[in-house]
């Protein structure tokens, strides 16, 4: 996957906005950031993970603990490369729906 197709799937999910923060593409749902890319830096990219499954994550080559994130619940991967096409996919769709489910029900209820 590009960095083309990565956006267009991105933004075919639900209530997906897209911007920029700190020189770095965002996708968000309403306003709440779920994947954040590094342009400058190889396309490198951070999701939002649950903790049971950050350290299988980390455990990887190319994928560690996203500077300046919550620890344990954001892991950078260096490459879109570094994962496969569903795997990658997988992972923006778990980032979103974790950030969904923090927001109040009523938002929630918008995107189901």
């Amino acid at each position: 996957m590009n960095i083309e197709s990565f956006r267009t799937f991105c933004l075919s999910l639900p209530g997906t906005t897209e911007g920029m923060k700190w020189e770095h593409l965002c996708f968000m749902i309403e306003e709440k950031m779920f994947v954040i890319v590094a342009l400058e830096e190889g396309n490198s990219f951070s999701t939002k993970c649950e903790p049971e499954e950050f350290d299988r994550l980390v455990a990887r080559n190319g994928i560690h603990q996203a500077s300046h994130m919550a620890k344990r619940q954001w892991v950078q991967i260096d490459r879109l490369d570094i994962l496969t096409e569903q795997e990658l996919k997988n992972r923006v769709m778990t980032s979103r729906a974790l950030v969904l489910a923090k927001l109040p029900k009523k938002i929630q209820e918008k995107y189901k």
